[in-house]
């Protein structure tokens, strides 16, 4: 079986991390940053980072149509922190000019652990998923405040201060996660997310 190609969104943010878990789970992984080398991949995956300048250089490295089109073709997508935020139709506490993609039916609340919790770890059970709860990493994280009808709500936050706020969402092809994957050696994620590019090729 052929391994699917995936990219990583390449502007800001932990993409040799993503790279890296990706290869780890089979997939032919290389950073993406100009419309061309998206044409090359079957998913993508957008890091965490910062939303704000991840929003600014999409238009300056004219990537956000490319995109776009592609999530609205169908293409599997993968957004962890920032890229959750970059997913989400609504954002809040967003700055005015911040713009994403838009295409998960959801409502998300930017830094919304904030001052109470600005970076902690706590275990995910994750939908999906076999084994033992996701050790998850938040740094400066998003939550989840609504989902639409076709939105699955894959994993929440199950205790602690935080219990019971959505973190993980899957819509179609797209899935998105507050928390970093990436950071943990914990492969279980990507995986998912590789199976599913597979899947859709």
């Amino acid at each position: 079986m052929t391994a699917p190609t995936i990219g990583v969104l390449a502007l800001q943010g932990d993409v040799r991390e993503h790279v890296h878990a990706l290869a780890g789970c089979g997939a032919q992984a290389r950073p993406v940053r100009r419309p061309e080398e998206l044409d090359a991949v079957d998913g993508l995956v957008i890091p965490g980072g910062e939303s704000t300048t991840i929003s600014k250089l999409a238009d300056i490295f004219e990537m956000r149509e490319p995109i776009d089109k592609r999530i609205a073709a169908g293409m599997p997508v993968y957004g962890s922190c920032a890229g959750m935020i970059m997913l989400a139709r609504e954002v809040l506490d967003g700055r005015p000019d911040q713009r994403g993609f838009e295409a998960v039916e959801m409502t998300v609340r930017r830094n919304a652990f904030g001052r109470q919790v600005d970076s902690f770890e706590a275990p995910v059970t994750l939908t999906g998923i076999e084994g033992e709860p996701f050790h998850a990493v938040f740094i400066r994280a998003p939550w989840v405040e609504r989902v639409g009808d076709d939105v699955e709500v894959l994993g929440t936050v199950t205790e602690g201060p935080a219990a019971g706020r959505i973190v993980a969402v899957r819509q179609g092809n797209l899935l998105a996660t507050s928390f970093h994957p990436e950071l943990t050696g914990d492969l279980r994620l990507h995986a998912y997310f590789v199976e599913l590019v597979r899947a859709a090729g």
